[in-house]
């Protein structure tokens, strides 16, 4: 059933899970709920997650801190940070304080079981128009800092191949609606999961759609800098078009500098001015010419581009390496990524117009610009495809040309006539 979450640590007794409760809830357990699973569903670094039923019947999953463990935190980012900066005195060319920063902020967030329940209601009403999704409601009365209280929903991790095929639900459409839900995130709502495991994503074979995704999780978040954004929606644009000048344009603005060139390779893996197709990968020439040139770099280098990476970067690059990685265990290729992300790069670029407040004529208008500006940009993909396979079928043609040539005519070398 729920092999949810991907984390299975060791459980905390029931017996210390029951006093954390209590004291949260203020009240004796039996007074809540109809029936409470002492052994949890799911445990992880931080915290456990217990089945129960409310006196109304109503099914929830009720996460629950360990006792503790705020102040442990304290200690431990305490040692981690006297250790950074001894590490940075006894090695001046040490430049990695930072990540201590960014851990606490986000053990912080992560600690916050309210702040959490924020992330998930905001994240609902993000895709409150999308079929695909579920964000399980949270019970604000039975919810503190320490015990989040949310709707019960059922599912397998969204990596689960063999279920899918059990449940006759396609695996690509599975991995085309994930991508497209955090290329929403990403580009459109600057509102990004930051710890998008197949753990905290359950696959369920309910939903108009033959199945639904269920996000969970939601004590990681990222809100992107609304400039990074717009910057990161155009970044992809030009790296699709392959527009070396653009590119360099926003790695300047994007903090990378001269390391903007290496940008396709980390999302697209080819180089900035490939000619292979979209998807493809790069030539073993361009591969060899990618790995002399990578030669060069020292490791101050390498030190030097992490350290200019802005935070949000940082988030990016994970929540793209982790939705990667699903990707390619739900065997869909790696366009299915790269046209979600461009189509919803075009989409982040529009402005932003609700229905609710905005004439429907000027939604549709903006979302008919939206869609054009999308088609334009596969048109100029097929076509740069096109070409390419052109290219292949003439040099198959000069090839088979040549043999017949060397077999009809041995010492005849006439050049291709195509």
């Amino acid at each position: 059933m729920l092999s949810s979450l991907q984390d299975q640590a060791v459980p905390c007794s029931f017996k210390d899970i029951k006093q954390v409760l209590q004291s949260n809830l203020g009240r004796d357990l039996k007074n809540i709920f109809l029936s409470f699973d002492e052994q949890p569903v799911a445990a992880a670094s931080i915290a456990q997650v217990h089945h129960a039923i409310l006196k109304d019947h109503q099914e929830v999953a009720v996460k629950v801190q360990y006792p503790g463990l705020e102040s442990q935190m304290k200690i431990d980012i305490t040692t981690m940070s006297f250790l950074s900066k001894s590490v940075a005195w006894l090695f001046p060319d040490y430049r990695f304080n930072w990540l201590v920063t960014e851990f606490r902020e986000v053990i912080s967030s992560e600690l916050d079981f309210i702040q959490e329940a924020r992330n998930s209601e905001k994240t609902g009403k993000n895709f409150k128009n999308n079929k695909f999704v579920r964000i399980p409601r949270v019970f604000w009365e039975l919810t503190t800092c320490q015990v989040l209280t949310m709707q019960f929903c059922w599912g397998h991790k969204v990596d689960d191949v063999e279920f899918m095929k059990e449940t006759r639900i396609n695996p690509i459409k599975v991995a085309k609606a994930l991508v497209e839900i955090f290329a929403e995130m990403i580009f459109v709502h600057g509102f990004v999961h930051g710890d998008p495991h197949p753990g905290n994503i359950l696959v369920s074979p309910e939903g108009p759609n033959g199945f639904t995704l269920v996000i969970l999780d939601h004590g990681i978040y990222k809100q992107l800098d609304e400039g990074f954004r717009q910057d990161y929606c155009q970044l992809w644009k030009a790296m699709i078009l392959q527009d070396t000048h653009k590119i360099q344009q926003l790695g300047k603005g994007l903090g990378v500098g001269k390391y903007a060139k290496y940008l396709p390779v980390i999302f697209l893996g080819r180089t900035m001015n490939s000619k292979a197709i979209l998807g493809k990968g790069m030539s073993d020439e361009e591969k060899s010419s990618l790995k002399q040139e990578l030669n060069y770099l020292k490791v101050d280098d390498l030190f030097s581009f992490m350290e200019s990476l802005p935070p949000d970067f940082l988030t990016i690059l994970r929540t793209d390496g982790l939705l990667r990685s699903v990707i390619r265990k739900l065997g869909a290729p790696q366009n299915v990524r790269l046209l979600s992300y461009v189509k919803y790069a075009i989409r982040g670029l529009s402005p932003k117009l609700s229905p609710e407040s905005d004439s429907s004529m000027k939604v549709t208008f903006s979302r008919l610009r939206t869609n054009a500006s999308y088609l334009q940009l596969r048109l100029f993909l097929a076509g740069l495809q096109l070409l390419f396979w052109m290219e292949k079928v003439k040099q198959f043609l000069c090839t088979l040309y040549r043999k017949l040539l060397l077999k009809c005519l041995p010492g005849k070398h006439d050049n291709c006539p195509i």
